[in-house]
């Protein structure tokens, strides 16, 4: 009951903003006393956590520092994997579970994909990978690059899709990390 009591007594409060291009959670405690933290939960949004008695001056500050040092950590991991990468990536996984079958003309990161993580244009053999996925493990992001391949075979979602796709053996546990990143994202966009 003791431990019931105590967390009812925490109190909390959430500020959010944008600040240079992130969205930055300000979230105030009564029970942190002394260190301002941040952290980057998605490739857009801040979290920064900071005791309730700090000044807003001393906090502004902060938050400044904060976003320098994350967009700085988030451009030098976004530049980990290159549109070059994808394309080595993809021709291993083409021989690999499709036999050398899927042909396209060009696969890229874009940064324009906000509610896909990947897609396929079969007439023009396009590929996009949402760049959200640049630091995803290595097996999540050559399931979206399978995933998006094996549209150039089947366009739809089909059971014959499905069959190919699933030949990944790590399909399932990728998209079950996507599902996890979606809900995450749906959480922060609340």
């Amino acid at each position: 009951m003791a431990g019931a009591t105590r967390g009812a007594a925490r109190s909390e409060s959430v500020e959010e903003r944008e600040q240079d291009g992130l969205k930055v959670r300000i979230v105030r405690s009564e029970r942190r006393r002394k260190t301002i933290s941040g952290r980057l939960l998605n490739w857009r949004t801040l979290e920064v956590r900071a005791p309730n008695h700090i000044p807003a001056s001393e906090l502004d500050q902060a938050v400044q520092v904060l976003v320098e040092r994350m967009l700085a950590r988030r451009d030098r991991q976004r530049h980990y994997r290159s549109d070059e990468d994808l394309q080595a990536r993809a021709e291993r996984l083409n021989q690999r579970y499709l036999g050398g079958a899927a042909a396209w003309q060009s696969i890229r990161f874009v940064s324009n994909q906000n509610s896909r993580f990947g897609s396929c244009t079969p007439a023009r053999g396009t590929i996009r990978i949402s760049d959200r996925l640049a630091q995803v493990p290595e097996f999540v992001l050559d399931y979206v690059i399978l995933h998006e391949m094996v549209h150039l075979l089947e366009p739809g979602h089909t059971a014959s899709f499905w069959d190919i796709v699933y030949r990944y053996e790590k399909a399932e546990r990728a998209r079950g990390y996507l599902m996890a990143l979606s809900l995450e994202e749906d959480l922060d966009s609340e």
